[in-house]
């Protein structure tokens, strides 16, 4: 009750400040739920496609499971590299392939548009741990600011008239934070995340290549 009371008494800089921040705050609570869920959904259909990947004697019969697994990331990597194989078997009329490079090529291809998937949005958390600071600081500068003009034209340096403002003031800095703090963690954690994808899609194309060098070399 305090803090609305606080923000009517506020002037329309300090509002303007406070509602940028609110929905820079909402945009990243969003943006984390959007992410957490991407990541979630892409682990557990990562963990059943590689269950069926190394039962599979031919990749035949794991690309027909794909489509049950399409969150994973490493479904996107197995359908590039399925696909150069096809087409340089397509092209030789054989059953052996003619670069092992070219199906490389591929997944690597493949893996920066997966990192690209999972990581859309994540930037906006970036920019809110950094940005929302320094808008909430610009906020209660501005607020201080008011609270001198208003010192000086009543000529008066008591507290309780001094007060209000600067309270008024600070709250901005407080909202920054607010906005900025669990942007920042998350933003941490999310990075942590894009770093296991990374290397479990390294891991997927070492093996992919292996196992096309078995089978079609």
């Amino acid at each position: 009750m305090q803090l609305w009371t606080s923000f009517q008494h506020t002037g329309w800089v300090g509002k303007a400040v406070l509602g940028v921040l609110l929905l820079f705050s909402i945009g990243s609570w969003a943006v984390m739920f959007v992410i957490a869920l991407r990541f979630s959904r892409s682990a557990a259909a990562s963990r059943r496609f590689m269950f069926a990947f190394r039962r599979a004697k031919k990749l035949a019969e794991v690309h027909a499971i794909t489509a049950k697994s399409s969150h994973s990331s490493l479904v996107g990597l197995f359908k590039a590299g399925y696909a150069e194989i096809e087409a340089q078997i397509a092209h030789a009329n054989t059953q052996m392939i003619r670069s092992l490079d070219s199906v490389e090529r591929s997944l690597l291809r493949a893996s920066r548009i997966e990192a690209s998937r999972l990581s859309k949005y994540l930037p906006f958390l970036a920019t809110t741990a950094a940005a929302s600071p320094f808008i909430g600081l610009f906020g209660t500068v501005w607020g201080i600011m008011d609270a001198f003009a208003t010192i000086g034209a009543t000529a008066t340096t008591s507290i309780t008239s001094v007060a209000p403002g600067i309270s008024e003031a600070l709250i901005n800095t407080a909202a920054g934070l607010f906005a900025a703090i669990p942007a920042l963690l998350a933003y941490n954690h999310f990075v942590q995340r894009m770093r296991q994808a990374r290397g479990e899609m390294e891991d997927f194309t070492l093996e992919f290549l292996n196992l096309t060098e078995r089978n079609f070399m």
